[in-house]
């Protein structure tokens, strides 16, 4: 084929149409992704780790307690999870306090364990907390009655071992790494918007405490024993299940957890930190003593008040001495519950956060206060 003038023009149009369809797009369109990531490890930088790329503990006879008597910490949950630290370190700069608990979400039909995810985790000076969801998230019904609909995901079915296999993978994956992870295991089960919620999905009486235990035990035989565990229901509600029997008992609980949040679609009204949360509390304290977390919390800025709750969430919380952290929401769901979506939200948490007994590090070989 004779050279022409169009032809070499041609094939040079086609050689840099390849690399920027090939290279430069993708690295373009990537380049926001990377630019915020390199932001987020700015302000949550990775510490030191070993070789392998897990955090370096310390001697065993330098372990603390976490978090100490009288201390509480103040962890934080994203919807990006351990893909993305961007809403942490947003969280960090806007509060000027590093969370010690990361939390973040994985369900049983695509959440496979990863343990480098976790070790990023934990590289940050966070202490993992994994929301573990029995249900596949991608199926979820956009009517909130079927929202609680998997019959895949019955709670019989964890019971009688469908999903040992997989259980078993994450409780090996977990004591691999060594440090405390707390595993919020199918959260605000007194609900009826989850497929293990006793009040959906074909679900009995008694099946939910049946197979949180049976977890609980495949976790045993493995050993994993750095497994922290954190029973989670939603703050009460008319017609929520009574809490008591869905409890699996002290032998299988580390850390009671507490869903709830000021400003809920149809909630809209005022409702001070102790209302939403006090009455809950109180119910738990009927049958167990293990201390408490606020799993979720957060607060609308709808009517303006957003910085008042914060600042009565502060004033409150040192009356519960049994609260031993709160995790808050940062993330735009149903509303945007980020703490920044003022500057008064922001500098409440702030003057909050600033109090001596939020002021603890987590380290990979801290050991989780149990009592």
């Amino acid at each position: 084929m004779r050279l022409t003038v169009p032809r070499v023009l041609a094939a040079l149009c086609a050689v840099l149409l390849a690399w920027y369809t090939f290279q430069l797009a993708p690295d373009l369109a990537d380049r926001p992704r990377r630019e915020a990531a390199a932001r987020a490890d700015a302000v949550l930088p990775p510490s030191t780790v070993l070789p392998d790329g897990r955090p370096t503990p310390a001697p065993t006879a330098a372990r603390e307690v976490f978090p100490a008597e009288g201390r509480a910490f103040l962890g934080v949950f994203t919807s990006e999870g351990t893909h993305d630290f961007t809403e942490a370190a947003d969280f960090a700069r806007q509060t000027k306090h590093r969370p010690q608990v990361f939390e973040f979400s994985a369900d049983w039909a695509s959440g496979r364990f990863d343990a480098a995810a976790i070790d990023r985790v934990a590289a940050r000076g966070m202490m993992p907390m994994v929301a573990w969801e029995p249900w596949d998230h991608r199926k979820e019904s956009k009517d909130p009655e079927l929202r609680g609909e998997q019959s895949d995901f019955k709670l019989s079915r964890i019971t009688s071992g469908h999903f040992d296999a997989y259980v078993r993978s994450w409780a090996e994956g977990i004591k691999s790494l060594g440090y405390p992870v707390a595993v919020r295991l199918a959260h605000e089960m007194n609900g009826y918007w989850y497929p293990w919620c006793e009040q959906s999905n074909g679900n009995r009486p008694g099946d939910y405490a049946r197979a949180w235990r049976h977890v609980h035990d495949l976790f045993d035989q493995v050993g994993a024993r750095n497994a922290v565990w954190v029973w989670s229901p939603n703050v009460g509600y008319t017609n929520s299940t009574p809490l008591k029997g869905l409890y699996p008992g002290d032998a299988y609980v580390d850390w009671i957890g507490l869903s709830g949040y000021y400003g809920t679609v149809g909630k809209e009204a005022y409702q001070p930190f102790a209302s939403l949360f006090g009455p809950t509390r109180k119910e738990l304290r009927r049958f167990t003593d293990k201390p408490l977390v606020i799993t979720e919390v957060g607060a609308t800025d709808a009517a303006g008040r957003k910085a008042a709750w914060i600042t009565d969430m502060f004033r409150t919380l040192p009356r519960y001495r049994d609260v031993i952290g709160v995790i808050w929401y940062q993330a735009v769901k149903e509303i945007d519950w980020r703490v920044g979506t003022s500057a008064a939200a922001s500098a409440a948490f702030a003057r909050g956060a600033d109090a001596a007994r939020y002021q603890q590090t987590w380290k990979p070989d801290s050991t989780p206060r149990y009592h």
